[in-house]
């Protein structure tokens, strides 16, 4: 095995290119990345600055005196609170409704054959293309009609519309990657199917489940334009409506560092949610198997 290693080692010492090539995509991704976390750090950089540091033309890249002012100023703004417990009723409700759905839908289009099946999927496939801003009129005069406009149910049913379709396909993958001898075997074994689909259907597509209810999560968390167009009393608006009151709603400019804080506030049960789950994304459709 050492000299294997050893000539691997001398193989790439001698292809000068494939270094080159290696370092410009490291090099690449590095970029990639500054350009992506530079809006977040700047982000939290600004909220912990002073008023003159936010205000200042010379750039500060970091706080001289951190201080925890803007975040207080964002807590105690009117309907921060109210806001925060409507997006999370929404949140909860949307990610409940569209794991479900989108389950059941995935194990009918995975393991049933069915007149219209492939329409189907051609229509969750057409339904992603459609832009957002296009559907927010007929989503209005829909939920219009069934007295929906204004309330957080008629938010959470066009929110579950939304992420839907694409919940649908991504659990379809998962549970058609599951192979249908464990399924048989668990009949054969004495069991009903009702109690192989808990057992063993339910338990290997927990990954898929996972990764679903992140997707849901986040779509209806940072979801802005149906909640603006939607909601109109300011004690039922989201987080995201509230955070862009800081720009539309106030006489004295844009208050940058409370802005900042606050945009800091509203990441963070995003961030918190995917740090508790993303160790279950890893897992494969095997380790599910074994795992009991």
């Amino acid at each position: 095995m050492s000299s294997v290693a050893a000539r691997a080692r001398v193989k790439r010492r001698r292809n000068p290119r494939r270094l080159v090539r290696r370092a410009g995509l490291n090099l690449l991704g590095l970029l990639v990345f500054a350009v992506i976390a530079f809006p977040v750090y700047w982000m939290m950089s600004t909220a912990f600055k002073q008023g003159g540091e936010v205000l200042s033309y010379e750039p500060q890249w970091l706080p001289t005196r951190p201080t925890l002012d803007s975040f207080r100023a964002a807590v105690e703004r009117d309907f921060f609170w109210s806001s925060v417990r409507n997006s999370i009723i929404v949140v909860l409700a949307v990610v409940a409704l569209s794991v479900v759905l989108a389950f059941l839908a995935a194990v009918a289009l995975a393991k049933f054959r069915f007149y219209g099946r492939r329409g189907f999927v051609v229509v969750i496939f057409a339904v992603q293309m459609v832009p957002l801003a296009a559907l927010v009129i007929p989503l209005y005069i829909t939920l219009s009609a069934v007295d929906q406009v204004n309330r957080l149910s008629g938010v959470v049913v066009a929110y579950t519309a939304l992420v839907l379709p694409f919940c649908v396909w991504t659990l379809r993958g998962f549970v058609a990657g599951i192979p249908k001898e464990l399924e048989e075997a668990a009949l054969v074994d004495g069991s009903t199917r009702l109690g192989a689909f808990v057992r063993i259907l339910l338990p290997l597509v927990a990954p898929g489940l996972v990764a679903t209810s992140i997707f849901a999560f986040i779509q209806a968390w940072n979801e802005y334009i149906i909640a603006y167009v939607m909601l109109s009393s300011q004690d039922r608006q989201t987080v995201t409506v509230w955070l862009a009151n800081f720009i539309t709603g106030t006489n004295r400019g844009v208050e940058w560092g409370t802005l900042m804080a606050g945009a800091t506030l509203t990441a963070l049960p995003v961030v918190v949610f995917f740090v508790l789950v993303h160790r279950r994304i890893a897992f494969g459709l095997t380790a599910g198997a074994v795992k009991q």
